[in-house]
């Protein structure tokens, strides 16, 4: 049956492959001595056969070829714009590809490296199969390395012993290697002063000795042209003279469009506005990373962008340097455009939580220049609604949570012992906030009360500090349900202390360090083969407090904890730490792999961590083969009761996740995943049989599953459904315990709807 099909695809295609051409089935490259430029000769060919979903079937080709070749027919040009053309093999296209991996190996060192080219055609099939033969022969390395140049001052700079230099004696004669140092001396000099230098000036020079593979290699600096007649002159390091900030002419001006501002001077900086300025001089200043008098550095004014971009009050900048005639000095000019200050946004989406249906919505008010310092004042107001199901002997049937919250952000404002840099080497903001939420469940109803005061930093783009220095949190419970309070926390024979200590008013004073990194540089005309995020997070709540109590013999309530205000607060440490890869295999495969393990340990006035605090296992994020907090902790099993989410949570948690990602066609992505992972608890509760951690048995305890999904990416947002089944369950005992011998579709499959990439 498979052949049949395959053949009926096949003729398919033919229809779209002229007389005499052929398609190209296949592109191979053979080295017998080096398997690492195969991988790199696969970047330089011009013409790949036509794609393969999970590099395995050319589904693409077979949807364009179940088209017809009349165009007008709508079915037709559906099938072609979902599908893909046939590739048709390029005699032109292929020796042009042979010439750029032949280069490739010469510019990696292999000086005397050829490429040969065969195309095997198969005139029946209407097929052809194209093969490069790399033989790269003798290598060459670089044996010496030395610097011709006439200006002394540049020349100072330049050390190829420092572990900053791409050039050192003993590495291979790369083309890669100069072309990295010149970009890297230029950013080095431009951040010297020198505005006019491009990596132009730089040259190399090669001298390859008779009957050897060693190269002695000469960098080469070259003064800056000048006249007929004229002496040459040494590249001119120039200083920063004059700094104006332009707000409300535009990005184009001119002396005329300058003379109608008005003027203001601050602090030895000017100020050229229309109408009115638009934030106030001093947070221009602060954000500004250079000052009259300083020597000219690019990598300050691409700080001095970045800064602004995160002025909310702000909508475009652009920075010009204007050299003073016979001088030294470059004046600067900020020229800036207000932002549209007031903004209110309605959000509204449907909810799935373990099947249950409903639906939230939220209005958003903000203000970005609240007192003209490019504050970020944001008012939110949201609510919800849920229809509960599986649930007997209580009086609702539903879920409804409402609330708001007022944040204020503020740019800058850090304080120095925070961070161990000059403060105006940052981009630095403060975050306030004040939230209140209401839940009304049928089975209790819950008040939060949060507020918060961090800060976050950053010196580069790709990383981020921040400190939670006040994250308070006041839960309050004001009703439960008799009939859950004679279930689950009256009743002797089902008591739950676990289930108990979380319906209880609490207090929860956390302080906080998180740390993130992300390698990629977001530029979509670059190709980045390997890419990876990590995130680490480090809290603590209750210490300060409990060593206060300790100290001045602070009274404890009938549970035995200290309280402030007669609340009982939390005292617990938590970690996590996470880590995400991307391997692109081309531009339409990847692998991605993520590993995240977080550990939470109460001591002292808390015997049992916090709800909120929690890890739960489970979801659309996480262990897809299980719907939202169902899976663990450890090898235990739900005892079948219609509220089990508390104690299906744990104190450890790690996920080990691989997917292989590709671009099926128009905006459409697939993925196939295997997960890994669970939940423990650091202490034994016997409200959780067998979920206790332990090193000698818990990959006893890993549950595995796996599955396919497909992502539906518009750029600014990304729908994601993912299938999964259970393939190792940890709750079950003899065969149930691998689902992926004695499948239940009904017990095992799990559909997860969200919005974003998981990881």
């Amino acid at each position: 049956m498979f052949l049949c099909i395959f053949m009926m695809f096949s003729c398919s295609v033919n229809k779209f492959i002229p007389e005499g051409e052929y398609l190209l089935k296949d592109v191979k490259i053979v080295s017998n001595t080096n398997a690492e430029n195969v991988s790199k000769a696969r970047d330089y060919v011009r013409q790949m056969p036509n794609a393969k979903w999970f590099s395995l079937v050319k589904v693409p080709l077979y949807t364009y070829a179940l088209s017809g070749k009349d165009t007008t027919v709508w079915m037709n040009r559906v099938l072609q714009r979902m599908g893909e053309a046939p590739v048709i093999f390029n005699e032109t296209l292929a020796e042009r590809s042979r010439r750029n991996i032949e280069q490739m190996l010469v510019n990696d060192g292999y000086l005397h490296a050829s490429v040969d080219f065969d195309c095997e055609k198969r005139d029946k099939k209407k097929r052809a199969i194209a093969t490069y033969y790399l033989h790269e022969r003798e290598r060459y390395y670089v044996s010496d390395i030395s610097l011709n140049t006439s200006d002394s001052a540049l020349a100072s700079f330049i050390d190829f012993s420092s572990e900053e230099s791409f050039l050192r004696p003993g590495m291979p004669f790369s083309v890669d290697g100069m072309e990295q140092e010149r970009s890297r001396l230029t950013k080095f000099f431009k951040d010297k002063g020198y505005y006019r230098f491009q990596k132009e000036y730089i040259t190399f020079s090669a001298d390859t000795a008779h009957h050897s593979n060693k190269v002695k290699l000469a960098m080469n600096i070259a003064l800056p042209a000048v006249a007929s007649g004229e002496a040459p002159m040494p590249h001119k390091s120039y200083r920063i003279g004059d700094v104006y900030y332009v707000s409300g002419v535009g990005i184009r001006f001119d002396e005329a469009v300058l003379s109608e501002c008005d003027t203001l001077n601050f602090h030895g900086y000017n100020i050229l506005y229309k109408e009115s300025t638009i934030v106030r001089p001093g947070v221009l200043v602060e954000n500004t990373f250079f000052q009259p008098g300083d020597v000219y550095s690019q990598s300050q004014i691409d700080r001095t962008y970045n800064a602004f971009a995160q002025l909310t009050a702000v909508k475009y900048t652009t920075i010009r340097m204007v050299e003073r005639p016979d001088t030294a000095l470059l004046d600067c000019y900020i020229v800036f455009d207000r932002n549209k200050r007031r903004s209110v946004g309605f959000e509204i989406e449907g909810t799935n939580t373990a099947g249950d249906l409903g639906a939230a919505a939220s209005i958003t008010f903000s203000d970005k220049n609240l007192f003209k310092g490019s504050e970020l004042l944001s008012l939110r107001v949201f609510g919800a609604y849920e229809a509960v199901s599986n649930l007997s002997g209580y009086t609702g049937d539903s879920y409804l949570e409402y609330g708001a919250e007022v944040s204020l952000r503020l740019v800058g404002g850090i304080p120095q012992a925070f961070v161990p840099v000059e403060k105006r080497l940052l981009l630095s903001s403060t975050l306030f906030s004040l939230k209140f939420n209401s839940q009304e469940r049928p089975e209790f109803g819950r008040r939060i009360l949060s507020g918060l005061w961090s800060y976050m930093w950053s010196r580069r783009k790709e990383d981020q500090h921040k400190i939670d220095l006040i994250d308070l949190n006041y839960i309050y419970v004001p009703w439960i349900s008799d009939t859950f309070k004679k279930e689950y926390l009256d009743s002797v024979s089902n008591r739950n202390s676990i289930l108990k200590y979380n319906y209880e008013n609490l207090l929860i004073t956390k302080l906080g360090y998180t740390y993130s990194y992300n390698s990629s540089h977001n530029n979509k005309n670059r190709f980045e083969r390997v890419v990876y995020s990590v995130r680490t997070n480090v809290e603590c709540s209750g210490n300060l407090m409990y060593g206060i109590n300790k100290a001045f013999g602070g009274k404890m309530n009938d549970d035995g904890q200290y309280t402030l205000l007669n609340i009982a607060y939390a005292q617990y440490v938590k970690g996590d730490f996470d880590f995400a890869t991307r391997i692109n295999m081309d531009t339409r495969n990847s692998i991605v792999m993520h590993f995240g393990l977080g550990i939470a340990y109460p001591y002292g006035n808390s015997r049992v961590l916090p709800f909120e605090k929690r890890y739960f296992a489970g979801g659309a994020n996480g262990m897809r083969g299980w719907t939202v907090r169902t899976l663990g902790p450890g090898r235990y099993r739900n005892a079948g009761r219609s509220i089990d989410f508390i104690n299906q949570s744990g104190d450890i948690k790690l996920d080990l996740n691989l997917e292989y990602r590709t671009f099926l066609f128009w905006k459409i992505h697939s993925a196939v995943f295997l997960d890994a992972g669970n939940i423990w608890t650091i202490r034994e509760y016997k409200e959780q049989p067998g979920g206790q951690f332990k090193f000698t048995t818990f990959y006893k305890d890993l549950a595995l599953s796996y599955g396919i999904g497909f992502r539906f990416d518009f750029g600014l947002f990304v729908f994601r459904l993912d299938g999964a089944m259970k393939a190792i369950n940890p709750a079950y005992e003899g065969r149930e315990r691998y689902p992926i011998v004695c499948p239940k579709f009904s017990r095992d499959f799990a559909l997860h709807f969200a919005i974003g990439y998981p990881f």
